[in-house]
């Protein structure tokens, strides 16, 4: 991704998750985050982050969806070299409308698709909205992958430690981190 793109991405990012009411200091800026996982896809394909808070014991972040953005099917597995179980998730809708989907009975007429060519990687089709106040809680190692809707989303991530390195997709083309070209 280009650094151009980059900085755009983060400006929009920025701006939207201000429209959405949450008070913010211009300092926490810096802690915006464009996830691009390497497809060079963003605007339909990967999602921004604004990491509020990151300890050994506690996650606080801002999801930012462009609209109709999906973020892959991914979970949060255990660390076998020190114990930990995995990541657990509290996602909750904040602006917007976005849908989850995790294991369970597939929901026969989905709110959204994710973009055809990543559809084969994903594999569970519950759909849980996310609308301002609603909220679910992944457990550790739950496969889950998420899209807003027209108008994009906010939503709030808290959780256990962050571990998103560790973060395994089930899409082998994707890439956690975003590679920044300079222009």
């Amino acid at each position: 991704m280009s650094r151009k793109a980059y900085e755009e991405a983060k400006r929009w990012a920025w701006d939207f998750v201000r429209r959405a009411g949450i008070p913010l200091r211009e300092e926490e800026r810096e802690g915006l985050e464009v996830v691009e996982l390497g497809l060079e896809e963003l605007e339909t394909t990967g999602l921004q982050i604004l990491s509020l808070a990151a300890t050994e014991w506690l996650g606080a972040k801002l999801l930012i969806l462009r609209p109709r953005q999906f973020f892959p099917q991914h979970r949060h597995p255990p660390s076998f070299v020190d114990g930990y179980p995995g990541k657990t998730e509290l996602l909750r809708g904040h602006y917007g409308e976005a849908w989850l989907y995790v294991p369970g009975e597939p929901t026969a007429h989905p709110c959204v698709s994710p973009p055809v060519h990543r559809r084969p990687h994903c594999t569970v089709w519950h759909e849980i909205p996310l609308l301002p106040g609603d909220q679910c809680i992944l457990l550790p190692n739950t496969w889950h992958w998420f899209q807003a809707g027209v108008s994009g989303a906010v939503l709030w991530s808290i959780s256990s430690r962050v571990t998103d390195a560790a973060d395994q997709f089930s899409d082998p083309q994707v890439v956690r981190w975003t590679n920044i070209v300079e222009d």
